[in-house]
């Protein structure tokens, strides 16, 4: 776990690439009113899937899809936590906290409800119950921020190479893209002050265009 000033330093970092990414698909989301508490607690039910709730079946655990999917929420989190504070510090200081808090939950299914709740009632996104759902998919923070910062480049990279338009190549060379981000980011230094540019670099070198 990192500590707190480590935990803000990069938390500041993805709240300043998911402004950036918000911007590159729209110069004026901040003034759109996007539901991004509804991208939350749909992909909640889409992740509840993937860890398996149903009794009448067998169902294991998808771990790394959980965990991804963890991921893919917490850009709405920033999202709507840049929505309602203008300040940058104060945001990074406040999830810091939030996400260094003890967790109470041990069953993930009650952890996750109780986030797509607050997304629902309070059209909010709900650290401490992020939190929990963390840390019972064994996820820290450094691994958050791995993660994190590798889907978000490769958004970009997709943008940058036809997503919009529908030119973009999803399959390379046998493997959808999401997989080859986790190979590349499991390579490489998520410790080092390039590691947004070394990702980018990775993904440009093994594109099939």
């Amino acid at each position: 776990m990192s500590d707190l000033s480590t935990a803000i330093k990069q938390i500041k970092q993805m709240l300043t690439m998911q402004d950036a990414m918000n911007t590159k698909v729209s110069e004026t989301w901040r003034e759109n009113n996007f539901e991004w508490y509804r991208a939350i607690w749909v992909e909640c039910a889409e992740m509840l899937d993937h860890h398996g709730w149903k009794w009448w079946k067998h169902q294991e655990c998808d771990v790394p899809q959980v965990q991804l999917e963890l991921v893919d929420i917490f850009h709405f989190g920033l999202a709507l936590r840049l929505m309602k504070e203008s300040n940058v510090d104060v945001i990074a200081q406040t999830l810091a906290e939030e996400l260094q808090q003890s967790v109470e939950h041990t069953d993930f299914k009650l952890a996750l409800e109780d986030l797509a709740s607050a997304a629902v009632t309070e059209k909010d996104f709900d650290g401490k119950s992020f939190t929990a759902c963390m840390a019972l998919m064994n996820m820290d923070l450094d691994e958050l921020f791995r993660q994190y910062v590798g889907k978000n480049t490769l958004n970009f990279f997709r943008q940058d190479n036809g997503y919009k338009a529908g030119t973009y190549i999803k399959i390379w060379n046998g493997k959808e893209d999401n997989e080859v981000l986790a190979d590349l980011v499991t390579s490489l230094d998520s410790s080092d002050e390039n590691f947004q540019t070394n990702v980018y670099q990775g993904l440009q070198a093994a594109y099939p265009a």
